[in-house]
């Protein structure tokens, strides 16, 4: 079950400004690393090790859904009215709980977080309600994990800012009328195709995040080099983002990796060669295709001699449930082109075949309906 917290932005800026001043008998904090290919503004009074970025303006990638939420976030300041509910969809990853972090400090206003499989119950959502202060901002992770029970009750709270409780039951139930402060709703989802129609369209504002180029990528490891205090050249970083599948999770993951690679077998300095040192003993290719990804690849050529099959059938030979290999291998494969999903069952590409090694088999006879050759007079 997800925790749940609840994060007030009067917190955070006495965190920030615990963190400047140092504290009592802290030591100074260190100066940023140089020789780093992206180092942050040297105005800056502290490094955070989180790296997360704190404002709006910090966000790297997503351009066009940056400038739009920037836009939503004036007019809403302009007439001092909470922002519209707002549902960030995508593929994990992508910054869909930073962007959602980073609202509420632009407006300057309270943040509570939760996450739908934790909301059994609309017992469970009323805290979260009650507690919501003018325009402050409730996101939730996983949306469309809500139980149908919660996404009926939490209707009139985002229509009309008020909720319907039930006290007791049978002849002797009477329901009572309870107002909200006016507040954003922010949900996040993976899978908008699973949202129900009536619990997507009361979201008035709705956006979408795509993948991020290998630039953007690459200004992100830079930057979160010089937060994590480590020096790296601009081809490493490069390489740590060509790796990293468009997502600057994974390009986080393995920036940490590689630190903790140069730390302790190097100088500390990350560099091209060590790099990929760090990246192929965690099995990391050029492409980003990590040992699973490869083992994939290669049981459909040698076992099923390129395909076509089933999912059920390279689950068990495997021996990985077959839930996991859609959710967390296929999704790549496909996008790169490595395999594909026919009717009958998945099917290696020639790109497949050539980046495992192995030579593609030669074009199979022209078919009509089927496998069988096409006739011919003799």
């Amino acid at each position: 079950m997800a925790r749940e917290t609840t994060i007030r932005q009067s917190d955070d800026d006495d965190d920030s400004n615990r963190l400047s001043s140092g504290g009592s008998g802290s030591k100074p904090p260190k100066p940023p690393a140089t020789g780093s290919a992206f180092e942050d503004n040297p105005d800056q009074p502290e490094f955070d090790e989180a790296l997360r970025p704190s404002r709006l303006s910090d966000v790297i990638g997503q351009t066009a859904v940056v400038e739009r939420i920037r836009i939503l976030l004036e007019a809403a300041r302009m007439r001092k009215q909470p922002l519209g509910h707002l549902l960030l969809d995508g593929p994990p990853g992508l910054g869909k709980t930073t962007l959602a972090s980073v609202i509420p400090k632009e407006l300057g206003t309270d943040f509570q977080i939760t996450a739908g499989p934790s909301l059994s119950a609309p017992k469970d959502l009323l805290p979260y309600l009650t507690n919501a202060s003018e325009g402050s901002v409730l996101f939730i992770d996983e949306i469309h994990r809500l139980p149908p029970a919660v996404e009926e009750f939490i209707y009139p709270a985002m229509e009309d800012f008020r909720v319907d409780i039930t006290l007791g039951d049978g002849l002797n139930a009477r329901t009572i009328n309870m107002q909200l402060q006016p507040f954003t709703l922010i949900g996040a989802t993976t899978r908008s195709g699973m949202l129900t129609a009536p619990l997507r369209d009361r979201f008035v504002n709705r956006e979408h995040l795509s993948f991020y180029t290998l630039e953007e990528l690459t200004t992100i490891v830079c930057r979160n080099a010089s937060k994590l205090r480590t020096t790296i050249t601009e081809d490493a970083a490069r390489e740590i983002a060509l790796r990293s599948r468009g997502t600057p999770r994974k390009a986080n993951n393995w920036l940490l990796w590689t630190r903790d690679y140069a730390d302790a077998r190097a100088d500390g300095k990350i560099t091209l060669e060590i790099a990929n040192r760090a990246l192929k003993m965690k099995g990391v290719d050029s492409r980003g295709l990590e040992d699973l990804d490869r083992q994939y690849i290669e049981t459909v050529i040698t076992v099923f001699s390129g395909g076509p099959a089933g999912v059920q059938a390279i689950a068990h030979t495997i021996n990985i449930p077959a839930d996991t290999l859609e959710d967390e291998i296929e999704p790549y494969l496909l996008r790169e082109g490595l395999i594909q999903r026919t009717p009958r069952g998945r099917v290696v590409t020639a790109a497949g075949w050539q980046h495992v090694g192995r030579k593609p088999p030669e074009d199979p006879p022209p078919t009509i309906a089927g496998n069988h050759p096409q006739p011919t007079l003799f």
